[in-house]
């Protein structure tokens, strides 16, 4: 009996693609973040840091039959020529673009200790179920961001509000 070596090519060819495929699938990730910004909202106090989220305008495109001419009808109301139409396409927007700015820990705060603090945080709450690495990586930045959307703030940079309430920054104490 003479064997033939096309399906032992065709499973290893199979397998090499496959693998191929999976390398190159991407995974869910955070757009790329600036966690410090040279610029900051206007009143901003000196020294402090910030980051913002932008929610792009959302536009629909309408498209409607607009009519030019109306119908000529004569007297006994039969229509001799009905109405003209054009279409006309144009685009509305639906909502505007919105800029949240919050106040961010400075870069100089966000050490790997910070991070893992952040991240034992998370996990203490139930938020993360990565390793403490220390490292601000896609699933910190998603759990963060899943922590901060239930207190309405949808972004995957950690805001000083966030780190004080899970208790890595010190609450100023109001003044009086």
């Amino acid at each position: 009996m003479i064997r033939h070596p096309f399906p032992a090519v065709l499973v290893i060819l199979t397998g090499v693609l496959l693998t191929g495929c999976q390398a190159s699938l991407p995974g869910p990730s955070e757009p790329a973040l600036v966690t410090r910004l040279e610029e900051a909202p206007p009143g901003a106090a000196p020294g402090t840091c910030w980051g913002k989220t932008v929610t792009p305008a959302v536009i629909e495109t309408v498209t409607e039959q607009v009519q030019t001419a109306p119908p000529e009808v004569d007297n006994s109301g039969r229509v001799i020529r009905p109405a003209r139409y054009v279409t006309e396409t144009r685009q509305a927007i639906i909502e505007e673009r919105k800029t949240t700015w919050f106040e961010v820990p400075c870069a100089e705060m966000q050490t790997p200790d910070f991070t893992a603090s952040v991240q034992r945080a998370l996990a203490a709450r139930g938020g993360y179920r990565g390793a403490v690495t220390g490292q601000m990586d896609a699933r910190t930045r998603a759990a963060i961001r899943r922590y901060q959307s239930a207190r309405g703030l949808d972004s995957g940079i950690l805001s000083l509000a966030t780190a004080r309430e899970l208790g890595l920054v010190a609450v100023e104490r109001p003044a009086g």
